[in-house]
């Protein structure tokens, strides 16, 4: 009987040993949340329903070279990088088509690790939601 849970005890030991020596943290792959998008201004920040197309201007902070403009969810296509501070993105007429209000967030995709074992990774992250008005 003592050998049998000395065999358990060795193994048990040897996991723990195998987990540690992989890497194995049990914080998630993402950035801390001081590293999260934050959007402070949009520029304009209304808009007439019916109204023509216009580029909208999203002043922040910590933005991705690749980060994405979403209109309520939805990622618009060709956001542009400006700076770390600042991306503009083309919304369509067909997006503000009635009167409402609408969410903006900024989001900046998950990027792949790098390390032996995939490490270093993130996964993606959003910003808080602005509200853009259609009048």
């Amino acid at each position: 009987m003592k050998t049998l849970f000395s065999i358990k005890t060795a193994a048990l030991a040897v996991g723990i040993a195998f987990t540690l020596a992989c890497g194995y943290n049990s914080k998630p792959a993402s950035a801390t949340a001081g590293n999260l998008p934050a959007i402070s201004q949009l520029n304009p920040d209304a808009a007439t329903a019916g109204g023509a197309a216009f580029t909208l201007t999203v002043n922040g902070s910590k933005f991705n070279s690749n980060a994405q403009v979403n209109w309520n969810g939805t990622a618009m296509t060709g956001t542009t990088y400006v700076s770390g501070n600042q991306l503009m993105v083309a919304i369509p007429a067909s997006a503000i088509t009635a009167a409402g209000t609408v969410q903006v967030t900024v989001t900046n995709p998950a990027t792949a690790g790098t390390g032996p074992y995939g490490g270093g990774g993130t996964t993606a992250e959003t910003s808080t939601a602005v509200t853009f008005t259609i009048n």
